[in-house]
């Protein structure tokens, strides 16, 4: 006689089941060949993971409340999974200033940010003095380099570009307008440009195409020859 919960498997369970199975074949496989494919491999589980969760939350019409208890909700089971799956240690070596629109998870833009890279969701990634200064704190804490970010179809600049909404949301069209002003003031920061010139840090910056995550590097000052980040030639 078979086992009654052998008999009761949905189909969904049985295709998680060979899922798992691939994918314990799959880990094996990446362990005992190249670094490669094991952030390839890694990647993949990573997205299959959101792809379980995607449909979890209920669509349609929800009071606050119902979204506050989701949340909660949400947060106890991710609770549970770290408990049984304690993350990796944490050595970031990058800091990645980038937009708080929802399509760019910078998961998918370069792996798992948990482990190598410091993360500032910032509208317009537009940085103040105060993210400046924790950029600066994250750099003396072993951070060696900077990604700045724009993207493609990004509200904030749409919201700059255009006079009604300028009128309706000044603050944020004013922070669009000072963002590379900032960032020219975080490179001439005394230590971080010191170690611009020395050679101990790079500052990039890239453009995010949010259809293909992919990253496309733009001119920096110190690319166009700014004397302030302009790494000195060896005599």
């Amino acid at each position: 006689m078979a086992l009654p919960g052998l008999c009761n498997l949905s189909r969904r369970a049985t295709v998680i089941v060979a899922l798992l199975g691939a994918t314990t074949l799959a880990c094996t496989v990446a362990v005992m060949t190249s670094d490669e494919l094991d952030f390839v491999i890694g990647g993949a589980l990573i997205d299959l993971g959101y792809r379980f969760q995607d449909p979890v939350p209920s669509r349609g019409h929800r009071t606050p409340s119902a979204v506050w208890a989701e949340v909660l909700s949400h947060n106890a089971l991710a609770a549970r999974v770290r408990d049984r799956f304690p993350r990796s240690t944490h050595h970031p070596v990058v800091a990645l200033v980038v937009c708080m629109d929802a399509r760019i998870d910078t998961n998918e833009l370069v792996g798992d940010t948990r482990r190598y890279y410091y993360v500032l969701r910032l509208a317009g990634s537009v940085m103040s003095e105060r993210e400046e200064e924790m950029l600066e704190l994250a750099v003396d804490h072993g951070v060696e380099v900077v990604v700045l970010t724009t993207h493609s179809e990004c509200a904030a600049e749409h919201v700059a570009s255009d006079p009604a909404l300028r009128a309706r949301y000044p603050h944020l069209a004013a922070g669009v307008d000072e963002r590379e002003a900032r960032r020219q003031e975080f490179r001439a920061r005394p230590n971080i440009a010191a170690r611009l010139r020395n050679g101990t840090l790079r500052v990039e910056q890239v453009h995010i195409d949010t259809h293909t995550g992919r990253l496309v590097q733009r001119p920096t000052p110190a690319q166009a020859g700014d004397p302030a980040t302009r790494t000195p030639a060896v005599e």
